[in-house]
């Protein structure tokens, strides 16, 4: 069926809506209209966002995410109907491709849905966290709280991705400046050095010759050195969605020396503050470590924890069955054993988080701050190794004349 968007106006309170409805023609999409009660003002197909360029352009951030849904939050809070609300959010929406989706809601639920029902139907912006905070927030009459835990959530998640990504830049801006300086030094300056000594008939250093050699391949086959580091990119991306590839490019970011600390830190901040959140919304203990297995985004810990979940459906506690994990820091089945005996998991395990969020703060400036040294000391190796490669042999042949 295809999608068209409409403007028509509703017979009962006279008022002028847009949204979107499915049919297989303009004409059926206006008697659907009809039959709801909404006479057409202007109906128009979707040709829709739908190619790549377009998806680029109007890719939905978090950030779009998050004032989606603290906005209708507030305003489910605030007593209006439920497909009110939904339209008065889409009036402020600016991403062209969120109001699309948010029109198809607005559809789904007018026709009689559940609004996790309409978000399922779009799991690649709503997660399964998100749908099942919303369902039981729909099932326990506070969606409005479970809308705002869902902000909560995803502000949360947006913050420690941010930090990791901003630690990260700084390393790959100056390896990026180091290659650059030595393709600079080889394509330019080391065949200079070339140029006189062979004119003066005499014998390159070691070094300068291999720095000669690597200069006069880039020059020559630079084409070939492009396609293989295309094949590379291409092959390597292909791999890391094969399900092998995923398993070890998970296990490798949970034992990369330097880093291994930051990557656990975060896995467990993830787990804890989804399961205090799924919990604290009236979510099954068990369905808890299903989403939350599939919310910490790495497979090798999300394994830990299923395998945790199997000895928990079979009657033991949740704090002894992580505690022998791998990957399931220790704090984390010690704050859980401290919440049973207190009949207070959730609010432990949001303690767990916070605590594991600070340290991943405190990690990310001491890597912050030890990396930017390294980096240095690196630079001017190379830097200075190039720069020695060539001057030596010019003072070599200054000596010599």
């Amino acid at each position: 069926m295809k999608k068209f968007f409409y403007e028509a106006r509703d017979k009962s309170s006279d008022k002028v809506v847009k949204s979107m409805v499915q049919a297989e023609s303009e004409r059926s999409a206006a008697k659907v209209l009809l039959e709801q009660g909404y006479v057409p003002l202007n109906i128009h197909e979707d040709t829709g966002e739908d190619s790549i360029f377009g998806k680029l352009a109007n890719r939905i951030t978090t950030k779009d995410k998050i004032v989606f849904t603290r906005q209708l939050a507030t305003l489910i809070g605030a007593g209006l109907p439920l497909a009110q609300s939904i339209r008065t959010v889409l009036e402020q929406t600016q991403n062209k491709r969120l109001q699309g989706i948010i029109q198809e809601v607005i559809a789904e639920v007018e026709g009689g849905r559940q609004l996790s029902e309409a978000f399922g139907k779009h799991p690649e912006v709503f997660d399964k966290i998100f749908l099942a905070l919303v369902s039981a927030g729909e099932a326990s009459g506070t969606l409005d709280e479970a809308l705002k835990r869902v902000a909560a959530q995803q502000e949360k998640d947006a913050a420690m991705m941010s930090k990791i990504k901003g630690a990260m830049t700084y390393p790959v801006i100056v390896l990026v400046v180091i290659l650059g300086v030595m393709i600079f030094m080889l394509l330019s300056v080391v065949p200079q050095v070339a140029k006189l000594y062979h004119d003066m008939k005499k014998t390159l250093p070691f070094l300068t010759q291999i720095m000669i050699n690597s200069a006069s391949f880039l020059i020559h086959y630079w084409w070939a050195v492009l396609i293989v580091i295309g094949a590379l990119i291409y092959f390597g991306r292909q791999y890391a969605r094969t399900e092998a590839g995923i398993k070890m490019f998970d296990t490798f970011k949970l034992n990369v020396p330097f880093f291994k600390g930051m990557f656990r830190k975060l896995y467990m901040a993830r787990f804890a503050r989804t399961g205090q959140t799924l919990l604290a919304t009236g979510v099954a203990m068990l369905d808890m470590l299903r989403i939350s297995a599939e919310g910490v985004s790495n497979v090798v810990v999300a394994a830990s924890i299923d395998r945790a979940s199997e000895k928990v459906k079979g009657g033991k506690a949740l704090s002894a069955s992580l505690e022998p994990e791998d990957y399931i820091l220790p704090m984390v089945p010690q704050m859980i054993k401290i919440g049973e005996q207190s009949g207070k998991i959730d609010e432990m395990m949001g303690k767990t988080a916070q605590v594991y969020e600070d340290e991943l703060d405190e990690e990310i400036r001491t890597i912050s701050t030890a990396i930017e040294p390294i980096l240095m000391v690196v630079l001017a190796v190379v830097a200075g190794g190039m720069v020695g490669a060539i001057l030596f042999p010019i003072y070599s042949l200054v000596n010599g004349i």
